[in-house]
């Protein structure tokens, strides 16, 4: 009786004590919740680009290109998680000539692209990302032997489908990362003067159709950039070639601009904790 009384009290004591153990360990896990990647690159491109802008010449213009691009990459809590922010940096400038070599255009462009994807994998190493994407584009071209009209202004707004694939594989005990991805521009408005019209004539404020309305028909816009993510002495560093089309036929002014670049630089991935974490995991590119 007396063993049988001892082995109750011990019972009352201890359940109690698992029971206060078990309560915190689940109300950590609930509170705190997996970790979250974030994904940085910063990429310098040189390359080679053809040139044609008829308000200021009717033929072509070819030279060398510089670029820098920044982008980041990050989940968002839209559809649990499985929509992902992309926000691109792209700074090109560009040193052009004509066939002659007698005349030359400098050349600069700024533009920033946000993009919103939804991201599924149909079989493990393959994630697809496809949605809109939204930009913008500030530039300049001076050409050094016009005297009139010596500069065109370049502005434009655009919403574009984008769509993108990583693959990831194994290699020499490393993982690699295999990207494509294509932006489309559907539709925007873009700055142009219009035939003969001089700049000077719009610092007078006579505006004659200088903001247009664009879609593939009169701006068929593409770009196409292929990289892939390998290790390097503890570091994670990304090369590929990107294509970049930009063109236009508005108020009877044909531009076009199509570059050719290698892309290399860095990406470094980080790690924070969310509010709300659903289906983010693998969002590392």
């Amino acid at each position: 009786m007396t063993q049988a009384l001892a082995a109750l009290v011990a019972a009352l004591i201890c359940c109690p004590t698992a029971t206060a153990q078990t309560a915190p360990a689940d109300a950590d896990t609930t509170a705190t919740p997996p970790p979250t990647s974030s994904t940085h690159s910063t990429l310098f491109g040189i390359g080679g680009v053809r040139q044609l802008d008829t308000y200021l010449s009717p033929i072509d213009y070819r030279g060398p290109q510089v670029m820098f691009l920044k982008e980041k990459l990050r989940p968002t809590r839209i559809m649990r998680g499985r929509v992902s922010f992309q926000g691109i940096l792209q700074a090109d400038f560009a040193v052009t000539h004509n066939r002659a070599d007698n005349a030359h255009n400098l050349s600069g462009n700024l533009r920033y692209d946000a993009a919103w994807h939804y991201n599924w994998r149909p079989v493990s190493p393959l994630r697809i990302m496809a949605g809109p994407q939204i930009g913008g584009n500030v530039g300049l071209i001076y050409n050094t032997r016009n005297g009139n009209n010596p500069a065109q202004a370049l502005a434009s707004i655009d919403i574009s489908a984008s769509a993108a694939a990583i693959y990831s594989f194994r290699l020499w005990g490393h993982t690699f990362r295999l990207r494509e991805q294509v932006d489309i521009p559907l539709i925007g408005v873009m700055f142009s003067p219009n035939y003969n019209q001089s700049y000077y004539e719009l610092s007078l404020g006579n505006r004659d159709h200088n903001v247009c309305f664009t879609h593939p028909a009169n701006r068929p816009n593409l770009r196409n950039q292929l990289t892939l993510d390998f290790p390097l002495r503890g570091a994670t560093m990304r090369v590929g070639y990107l294509l970049d089309v930009r063109q236009s036929r508005v108020n009877n002014i044909r531009h076009h601009t199509y570059t050719h670049a290698f892309v290399i630089g860095w990406v470094k991935h980080f790690t924070y904790r969310s509010h709300r974490q659903a289906a983010t995991d693998g969002f590392i590119m």
